[in-house]
């Protein structure tokens, strides 16, 4: 037990750090591991939501002020359909060719958006809107992972990394919000899920803390190549785990 609770504190720590920093990540980078220590993969995901939602709630306290809700609430509505019909199915998903193309198709969107970044220009309209947001709630109710194609859209419309972040932590709060509700009426919000959160919320503020510092020192063009870096990283961690 005070092994789990060891690494319940230290993956919390970073998958706070990487999600202030970047403005996503926090599943990617803790559900390489959580799913090991608890006891099935829809706790694991469950856990990782709300411990993640805590990390959104805190940054958007800090951003509120610089969200647009025109351009933020037709991807989150559309996420929240499609997120909490995957979870409705994520009994009878089998994950091992997914988890493959998956990891390659994130690979590939990180290396052409690093090299070409420049002559794309995501534009804010309702299909492209409609589409992250789809993508955004497969990723997000199968696997705990809905960050890469909701970070792309919101990397490319918005202007500032100030209105990124709050824009992305808006959405990742209402959506792991939803998702989380959606888990504790299949039953995946168990006594072990509480247990876990209280062993993990030390560990997300002080990962919040050291991230914000981070994210500070960060120029708005930099902050775009680290989040490019961290989506393959994501499709290979799926790769490996597949």
């Amino acid at each position: 037990m005070d092994q789990i609770v060891v690494e319940l504190f230290l993956l919390s720590i970073g998958a706070s750090f990487v999600q202030r920093t970047t403005g996503f990540g926090f599943g990617i980078f803790i559900m390489t591991m959580l799913p090991s220590i608890m006891p099935s993969y829809g706790e694991a995901t469950t856990l990782s939501g709300i411990l993640a939602m805590t990390t959104s709630l805190i940054i958007v306290i800090q951003k509120y002020k610089y969200i647009t809700w025109r351009r933020l609430l037709p991807i989150l509505f559309t996420f929240i359909i499609i997120s909490i019909g995957a979870i409705f199915v994520l009994k009878r998903m089998e994950y091992h060719i997914l988890n493959i193309l998956l990891g390659i198709t994130l690979i590939i969107v990180s290396i052409y958006f690093a090299f070409f970044s420049k002559r794309i220009k995501v534009k804010t309209t309702l299909p492209v809107q409609v589409t992250a947001g789809a993508l955004s709630g497969l990723m997000g109710g199968f696997f705990g992972m809905q960050g890469p194609p909701a970070v792309l859209y919101f990397v490319s419309s918005e202007p500032d990394k100030d209105r990124y972040l709050a824009m992305t932590q808006t959405y990742f709060l209402a959506g792991n919000l939803m998702m989380t509700l959606a888990r504790a009426y299949n039953g995946f919000f168990t006594t072990t899920v509480s247990i876990g959160y209280v062993y993990g919320i030390a560990g997300v503020f002080i990962g919040n803390l050291i991230g914000s510092w981070v994210f500070r020192h960060l120029s708005g063009s930099l902050l775009k190549y680290i989040i490019y870096a961290y989506i393959g990283i994501s499709g290979l961690a799926f790769l490996l785990g597949a």
